[in-house]
């Protein structure tokens, strides 16, 4: 009998645009050609080459494809999401490395820079020829930006930035930071060169999940910096939200793509595995196992499938958003624990993608926002009332 692809099951590829389908096409090329063979090995060994993939990512128009102008693609949000996918299904942290450079430190400095940031930034990024990070977690401050210590004061036309940022992804090799600090007039946000003098960026080692991404903390030691490099349209802590909402709707499909890729292996596996005298997959509780996870990654994909052309109608909202990555990484996560338990003893090995993945989604799960936090987000909308403070 044959087989069917676990995303094939119900044929929800048909409301696709042919652009769309050729980029992913594209992206899936390009990760099984240059992520795949050598993925396990950055992943073992803590890094990845960041510059080499941005360049790379940037030929192929993904560094914020998503935004109009500037060298960027001005792709469909939904190209971008099935681009996360496929990214996703090589590593998170391949995804990360796209997100953090395109939906946040890109998308900030579109939507809320001067011209001559724009200029200055937008077109090397996109090529990939810059890297951008996005600093807004603090070491004391995660779920809790509002409560951020980084504080900017004017010296004179100057700022001057002291504080510090952790986890913060692309940090170690990054050329330009977008840095959220608190002012006397509220929180607001500042284009940082990460060579200017008092800014440090320490690589965070001995992680156990997104191995393969560049992940670091960031010092600001009396940063001076001219006016010029000041957001002009960023004010209020709504500024930097409206970036983390950009950044989880690539999240939402990019969960996907890590379970994807853990429910074919654990199919290929399941096939080809035998245990007394026939393949596991002919047995009825390992099909039971297959079928839930198919549910739950057809009923994801289907999600973010309605979250996408939301956004290219322009009617997604920042709540539609929080649903969608509260249920696809929680649902992702679930799927690659399941499917290491069918792998068994294998499911450990790096010859496998599926523990790999679970160690990511563990990252994923908590980033951009915690579970908790968006079944908070959502609580609130239902309610009318916020159960944060």
């Amino acid at each position: 009998m044959d087989r069917v692809a676990p995303l094939e099951l119900l044929d929800l590829d048909g409301p696709l645009a042919a652009e769309d389908r050729d980029m992913r096409a594209v992206v899936r090329k390009m990760v099984d050609d240059r992520v795949r063979p050598h993925i396990a090995g950055w992943y073992e060994e803590g890094r990845v080459p960041v510059r080499e993939l941005a360049a790379e990512f940037g030929k192929l128009g993904l560094l914020g494809m998503h935004l109009q102008g500037y060298g960027c693609a001005g792709a469909s949000a939904t190209a971008y999401g099935l681009a996360c996918l496929e990214l996703e299904a090589g590593d998170s942290g391949v995804r990360s490395l796209v997100s953090v450079q395109g939906s946040l430190a890109m998308f900030a400095i579109h939507r809320f820079g001067s011209e001559e940031q724009k200029q200055r930034w937008l077109p090397p990024m996109a090529a990939g020829e810059a890297i951008g990070c996005f600093g807004l977690t603090e070491p004391d401050h995660g779920s809790d930006p509002a409560g951020m210590a980084t504080r900017a004061r004017r010296d004179g036309g100057d700022w001057v930035l002291t504080g510090g940022k952790m986890w913060i992804t692309n940090a170690p090799v990054a050329d330009v930071g977008v840095i959220w600090a608190r002012t006397d007039e509220g929180v607001r946000g500042f284009a940082v060169p990460m060579d200017t003098p008092g800014v440090t960026a320490r690589e965070i080692r001995h992680k156990m999940s997104l191995r393969a991404s560049s992940t670091g903390e960031i010092v600001l030691d009396d940063v001076r910096l001219p006016d010029a490099a000041r957001l002009p349209g960023a004010e209020g802590l709504k500024a930097p939200l409206s970036c983390l909402t950009e950044a989880r709707f690539g999240i939402v499909w990019g969960a996907l793509g890590a379970a994807r890729e853990c429910l074919e292996t654990a199919i290929d596996y399941a096939c080809n595995r035998e245990q007394f005298g026939r393949p596991i997959a002919g047995f009825q509780l390992t099909q039971a196992k297959l079928a839930d996870m198919a549910l739950e990654l057809q009923k994801g994909y289907l999600l973010a499938l309605h979250l996408g052309a939301l956004a290219d109608a322009g009617r997604l909202r920042p709540e539609q958003v929080s649903v969608g990555k509260l249920n696809n990484v929680r649902e992702a996560i679930a799927i690659a624990r399941q499917c290491r338990t069918i792998l068994g003893a294998n499911g450990i090995s790096a010859e496998y993608p599926v523990m790999r993945h679970a160690n990511n989604l563990e990252s994923v799960l908590t980033y951009e926002g915690t579970s908790e936090v968006h079944q908070l987000v959502v609580g609130q909308k239902l309610t009318g009332l916020s159960a944060f403070v």
